[in-house]
């Protein structure tokens, strides 16, 4: 698709989407097209931010008979890129100046606990299971193919290197790598 055309398709698209999101910031773009949108009216999203296509933002308010009070916010001027996947049941809160690699899953949730009981019954039958909200600072860069897992907080200015799994707390300003992430600078 010529740039022009592109630019006019991926305004549009959002223009339908703004009023089902909780906000949608002022120079936000969300681009053509986006993989699954659920729960739209728990995102919002800061202004300027561009959200490529082929994401997945989903905040689950119910799901097989269980409720949730989910809340995904993203801050400003954040270029969130393709086949991004992001997934709330509890909260995930992103600060200004987020830049993600492709194909980079941030989720508070899992289907069930590790727990013999749940790991017993097939994944559709597993209640949704939080261990906690996900917290991301501003100018915050992760590489792709990044993780980040439930009830993980990271700090501002940290890096995260391509292909690792976070899941323990990331202090400010350093860079972890590595499945488990594990911190490798601090600056």
């Amino acid at each position: 698709m010529n740039r022009i055309i592109r630019y006019f398709v991926i305004r549009l698209y959002t223009l339908w989407l703004r009023p089902r999101f909780a906000h949608l910031g002022k120079g936000a773009h969300i681009g053509w097209r986006a993989m699954n949108l659920k729960g739209l009216k728990y995102i919002s999203v800061g202004d300027g931010t561009f959200i490529t296509p082929g994401v997945q933002l989903t905040a689950w308010d119910s799901l097989d008979g269980q409720t949730y009070t989910p809340s995904i916010t993203i801050g400003k001027r954040c270029e969130i890129r393709e086949n991004a996947h992001i997934t709330a049941i509890n909260s995930i809160t992103i600060g200004d100046n987020l830049l993600t690699g492709t194909n980079v899953l941030i989720t508070d949730n899992s289907h069930g606990q590790s727990t013999r009981e749940h790991m017993s019954l097939p994944y559709y039958e597993r209640p949704m299971y939080s261990k906690g909200p996900v917290v991301i600072g501003n100018n915050v860069w992760l590489g792709n193919n990044v993780c980040v897992m439930p009830g993980v907080t990271i700090g501002d200015g940290a890096i995260i290197g391509a292909n690792s799994v976070v899941t323990h707390d990331v202090p400010a300003y350093a860079v972890a790598a590595g499945v488990p992430a594990k911190v490798i600078k601090q600056l």
